[in-house]
């Protein structure tokens, strides 16, 4: 994960970038975190996070939850900043998370997306992930969900 410094990079998150994150969570229109749940996945065992930073700016995350005993991983949230959009920062969140994945020897990756999310679709599609399932009223304002699945 070593771009230029001009495209920007991926690193894992620590206790320092909760502030961000939680500023880019707000872009959610809804299903937001709280600074407590924030937190908490930045130390959490069972949880991994890295962030997007352009030009010293953090501006996209990745959540990536596992279970005990489970052979999959969640992506619980992949939030990129509008004018950071366009240069792959989604794509590399997603690609160090399956990365983490496959060196824990995890068998699959699972993930939500808003129905109405045409851009994140896409970007799902095109790295490998099928829809498994669809979620009517999921979300908090009523919106549908997608279920997304991929073997590693």
């Amino acid at each position: 994960m070593n771009e230029p410094l001009h495209q920007g990079h991926v690193r894992r998150a620590h206790a320092g970038d909760g502030s961000a994150i939680l500023t880019l969570e707000e872009l959610f229109p809804s299903d937001r975190m709280s600074m407590r749940s924030v937190r908490r996945f930045l130390t959490a065992a069972n949880a991994r996070s890295w962030v997007a930073e352009l030009e010293g700016a953090v501006v996209g995350n990745l959540i990536l939850l596992t279970r005990k005993g489970s052979r999959i991983a969640r992506i619980y949230s992949v939030v990129v900043a509008p004018p950071a959009r366009g240069r792959r920062f989604g794509e590399r969140l997603v690609t160090a998370a399956e990365i983490e994945a496959r060196t824990l020897g995890l068998q699959a990756l699972s993930l939500e997306v808003r129905a109405d999310n045409a851009a994140a679709r896409a970007l799902y599609a095109k790295l490998g992930y099928q829809e498994a399932a669809v979620l009517p009223g999921y979300y908090d304002d009523g919106g549908d969900g997608l279920r997304l699945r991929k073997a590693l």
